[in-house]
């Protein structure tokens, strides 16, 4: 067996591969559609309030103001 030849089972291999992956994504896409359609209306995770983002205010502190206090 040559380098020739791992070369191309490898080439071979990686192509079966992405098209199995593509494979995956699209049975993942289209559940996740039907799933949403089932709902009635899509919705984003930015609009279900469960982002657990704080808001607040601050002030920098200077180098100088450190030593100071």
């Amino acid at each position: 067996m040559t380098r020739r030849d791992d070369a191309e089972k490898i080439k071979a291999a990686t192509t079966a591969l992405a098209q199995v992956a593509m494979k995956i994504g699209e049975a993942l896409y289209s559940a996740s559609a039907g799933a949403s359609a089932d709902a009635g209306e899509e919705v984003s995770p930015r609009e279900t309030g469960d982002d657990n983002v704080v808001d607040a205010d601050f002030e920098e502190v200077k180098d100088d103001k450190k030593k100071a206090g």
